[in-house]
């Protein structure tokens, strides 16, 4: 059950020093993220560990327009970043629960980002598991607790839903890539590929349902698992099958996520 949103008392030292660290965050993630890219020179992150994380290292790689989603999610950030240091915020029962989760998953993302340009491929296995889960505590707050406007929906839940739902499709590729580091082969585990896909179909319903029909996770889960199909009948490793099943876990987490969100809307307001 969602709680209905929470009027904000008075702010303490921990909510003001919780809001700056949150906002002293943003640019130091962005900065990660253009090292990452490779804006700033040097390597970038898809390039490390042989070629691991490249979109034809594994069965599981999404084709490189993929990655384009982070320039949604780092700008929702930033904006998220701003809007939450304003004083009106510092309060806000929502930004205590998930405020702290915020700042560890944007230290998390850097640390990934360093770990990847350092080529510690099984380091970033770890990272990014971190991450997902401490996005996973995020999505539950705000399931928990209802927003109390638009901006905060669009701001708050549209950019964490787009992160851990980008994060969910990121961590199966990352562990995929981490075992083309470790020396095995994209036909070895290209028939489990489709396995692993039947399981981000599972965590996208899932996702679906608990978060009545949220758009946002959603809207990433399809997006990578797209991508994914896209490689895969486009580029090598080459696999018709893990195309089509890639495009039916679109289908139904779309479809489930539609009727969520219907069904929802739908239901007697309770007393």
């Amino acid at each position: 059950m969602t709680a209905a949103p929470t009027t904000a008392s008075t702010p303490t030292t921990l909510d003001r020093v919780r809001a700056i660290l949150v906002l002293v965050a943003v640019p130091a993630t962005l900065l990660g993220a253009a090292l990452g890219s490779g804006l700033l020179g040097g390597g970038t992150a898809e390039g490390v560990g042989q070629g691991a994380f490249a979109s034809d290292a594994t069965p599981l790689a999404p084709a490189g327009p993929a990655f384009s989603i982070w320039s949604v999610i780092y700008l929702g950030l930033a904006v998220y970043g701003i809007w939450q240091v304003l004083p009106r915020n510092h309060a806000d029962q929502r930004q205590r629960w998930m405020g702290w989760l915020a700042l560890a998953s944007m230290v998390l993302n850097a640390a990934w980002i360093t770990a990847s340009l350092a080529s510690a491929v099984a380091l970033t296995v770890v990272i990014i598991v971190a991450l997902l889960l401490s996005l996973v505590a995020i999505f539950e707050v705000l399931r928990g607790i209802r927003a109390r406007s638009l901006v905060e929906t669009v701001v708050v839940d549209g950019t964490f839903g787009l992160y851990l739902g980008w994060v969910c499709v990121a961590t199966v590729a990352n562990v995929a890539a981490w075992l083309a580091d470790m020396g095995l082969r994209p036909e070895a585990f290209a028939a489990p590929a489709t396995v692993v896909l039947v399981v981000v179909a599972a965590i996208g319903v899932a996702v679906a349902l608990r978060g009545h029909g949220r758009i946002g996770p959603m809207l990433a889960i399809v997006w990578g698992v797209a991508w994914i199909g896209v490689a895969r009948a486009t580029g090598e490793p080459a696999s018709t099958t893990i195309a089509v099943v890639a495009a039916i876990v679109c289908v139904v987490v779309a479809a489930v996520t539609v009727g969520a969100r219907l069904r929802t809307h739908r239901q007697p307001a309770k007393a």
